[in-house]
């Protein structure tokens, strides 16, 4: 393990929840969710070899689409869309 300090990962990027349209928060909640991801599991390498077991298992992927879910509600919300 080095003792290099490790990059911060930015969790919301560009520090800000506003998007221009509603795709564009959809695609932002992905990609917050994806970073939580990262930062739970730092190693790419684990990551990698657990992919294939979290695609086979349905409710790891229901997992992975409510928290999508959560995302996009707090985007959603930051940007007003549901006036």
């Amino acid at each position: 393990m080095s003792d290099a300090p490790a990059t911060p990962v930015q969790l919301v990027p560009g520090n800000s929840l506003i998007t221009k349209t509603p795709e564009e928060g959809r695609m932002l909640a992905i990609k917050m969710a994806r970073l939580i991801i990262k930062v739970t599991q730092p190693d790419a390498a684990v990551r990698e070899r657990l992919r294939p077991i979290y695609a086979e298992d349905a409710g790891m992927l229901i997992a992975i689409g409510q928290t999508v879910a959560t995302e996009f509600a707090t985007i959603a919300a930051a940007n007003n869309y549901w006036k």
